[in-house]
Parts: structure tokens; C-alpha cells; sequence
């Protein structure tokens, strides 16, 4: 129990954040107090800007500060290429860990209609205009290996043959470097399932 409402608040408005509980609330909060408020400061004014001015490309809905963000405005993708993945740090990682260098279709999340997520919210619509567009000719599915992420990856492959694209799916299965021993039953199960020929 604290003495001061304003540093419960704090602790309380840190909770916002995924996989921080009370305790850690507690830690961050008294950290930025009694040893960093000029770094609370600049969190505080960086987070202020980023909520006020960063909003979704209205092309790929990934995070942007402009209307068209960087990717969808580089002259220097193949613009031929679309990868669809459900979220602004899916795409990141995509950048990121590979030399991937189409375009981007963020999601913002997968069908889930117990959450009330369905084709409109995903922006299907906006999808299906663009694949229409007929610049795309291979939509790269990197939706996650989940019951929901599998339900949306079968509705972007029906939009692609509707359209008349290439659909193509990131490949599941063991891991890099993964000894079989260690890797639960439902990955070796799909990768034993969908095994490859030797060339």
C-alpha cells in the first residue's frame, strides 16, 4: 500500500503493458523515481509523440508516421511480392531475420470471431483491393502456426486464387539447430506431415 495515490497510478498505468504484473509495475516504478527521472522524462515525451503521431500506413496498415510509410513508398521493393503477416512486430522480424525485400499486409490481428475479429476488422477488404490491382503476382502468407492463424491463412490463400496470385506459406517444423528429442509433439507431428523431397 502506498502513501501516494500518484505512484499507485503509476504502478497501476505500467500494468498496461503485456507480461508486467503488480510486481513489476512496482520495480519499474520505483527504479525511474529513485534513480532515473530524467530517463522517466524522456520515456514520458518519446511515448507522448508516439501515440499522438504514429498511426497505420493506409496502404500495408503497418506503423507509420506518414499516410504511406517508408516500405510502401521505396521505389526499391519488388513491388510483386506481398507479405501478409497479423502484426506491426511480425513484420519486424520478417525485416529483420531475412533478406525479404517486397512488401508488407499487416493484419492487426487474425480471425478470431470470439474476439470479435472477422474479415472486416483485418482489413480483407483493403487486401483484396490491392491483390486486384494486379501488381501482386506471389502473396506470401506469414500468418502464426496457430488454430486462428491457420483459419486466416486458408482465407488469404482462397483471396489469392480468386485473384488469380500465387499463394505460397512459410514452412513449419523443427527448428534450426533443434534436436527431435526436445520439440513438442504438435511441430514434429506437422513436420513429419509435411516432409519435403531430398534433391
Amino acid at each position: 500500500m502506498s502513501t501516494s495515490p500518484l505512484l499507485a497510478e503509476l504502478i497501476e498505468a505500467l500494468r498496461c503493458l503485456p507480461g508486467v504484473g503488480a510486481k513489476s509495475a512496482q520495480r519499474m516504478a520505483f527504479h525511474v523515481l529513485e534513480r532515473d527521472r530524467a530517463g522517466a522524462r524522456r520515456l514520458a515525451e518519446r511515448l507522448a509523440a508516439a501515440v499522438e503521431r504514429i498511426g497505420n500506413c493506409r496502404r500495408c496498415r503497418g506503423f507509420s508516421e506518414t499516410e504511406i510509410c517508408t516500405f510502401c513508398a521505396s521505389a526499391a521493393r519488388d513491388r510483386g511480392l506481398l507479405c501478409v503477416v497479423e502484426s506491426p512486430v511480425d513484420q519486424t522480424a520478417v525485416e529483420q531475420a531475412t533478406g525479404y525485400r517486397g512488401l508488407y499486409f499487416v493484419l492487426l490481428g487474425r480471425l478470431s470471431p470470439l474476439d470479435g475479429l472477422g474479415p472486416k476488422e483485418l482489413g480483407i477488404d483493403l487486401l483484396t483491393e490491392r491483390l486486384a490491382e494486379g501488381e501482386v503476382r506471389e502473396l506470401i502468407v506469414a500468418t502464426n502456426p496457430t488454430v486462428e492463424g491457420e483459419a486466416t491463412a486458408h482465407l488469404l490463400s482462397q483471396l489469392a486464387r480468386d485473384a488469380g496470385v500465387r499463394a505460397t506459406r512459410l514452412a513449419h517444423g523443427v527448428p534450426l539447430g533443434g534436436e527431435l528429442e526436445f520439440i513438442d509433439r504438435g511441430t514434429l507431428a506437422h513436420a513429419f506431415g509435411t516432409r519435403q523431397t531430398l534433391l
